[in-house]
């Protein structure tokens, strides 16, 4: 119950949080994009919540819990967080002002995508048991290669990097796009810097980089 009631609490503080980013600045509850939006974000996420909540306690327990405590993933947290609001931000002001008009097939494209996105993220924590949403190694933890582990080093970075860049899309708005797109650049100097713990402290980490060459993208990086 005591876990049901955080997870639900965050859950309820988290929509609030973006309906005032996206709303206000739009200044009209009429922002049909930014409901479109809000629906395909929350309801995954009470859905996978509730899923974790009956299947893996302990799991969701650690994706709840958030505080970083390596000062440099502190810094990328921080960025992360404020190339969300400038994004949010700019697409209220972009529904507002009519600065972008994004056809609708390319909206349904990117809604696909963030759904997608969403279905390898929940496979990604199927996978790995150990995942958590702060840099750690627990005790007893091993490497995980099989899956889409296997294809890349970081697949939940990877689909993070694709349900993120479908959001101002999803929104309706190129500007906010631009400003979600440095957000690719925090993530990959993020990955660095964990692979740096993970060669340290994670036994067996460093052959299966030999195995697997690439950490975000196939074939490229």
């Amino acid at each position: 119950m005591r876990l049901a009631i955080r997870g639900l609490t965050k859950f309820i503080f988290g929509a609030v949080l973006v309906g005032l980013l996206l709303f206000l600045p739009a200044g009209s509850l009429l922002y049909p994009n930014a409901w479109l939006f809000m629906g395909l974000l929350f309801i995954p996420i009470l859905i996978l919540g509730t899923v974790l909540l009956i299947k893996s306690p302990a799991l969701l327990e650690k994706r709840l819990d958030s505080k970083e405590e390596d000062g440099a993933q502190k810094v990328f947290v921080a960025l992360s967080g404020l190339i969300f609001i400038a994004g949010f931000v700019v697409a209220g002001l972009d529904y507002r002002l009519g600065w972008s008009d994004v056809p609708t097939w390319v909206v349904v494209t990117a809604s696909c995508i963030l759904l997608l996105s969403y279905a390898l993220y929940a496979e990604v924590m199927r996978e790995n048991t150990y995942l958590s949403r702060k840099i750690e190694v627990s005790e007893g933890q091993k490497v995980v290669d099989t899956g889409l582990y296997s294809v890349v080093r970081h697949p939940m970075y990877a689909v993070t990097v694709w349900l993120f860049l479908s959001i101002p899309v999803v929104l309706g708005s190129w500007w906010s796009l631009l400003c979600f797109s440095p957000y690719v650049i925090v993530i990959a100097v993020r990955i660095v810097n964990e692979e740096k713990l993970l060669v340290a402290q994670l036994q067996g980490y460093s052959d299966y980089r030999k195995r697997v060459k690439y950490r975000l993208i196939p074939f490229v990086w």
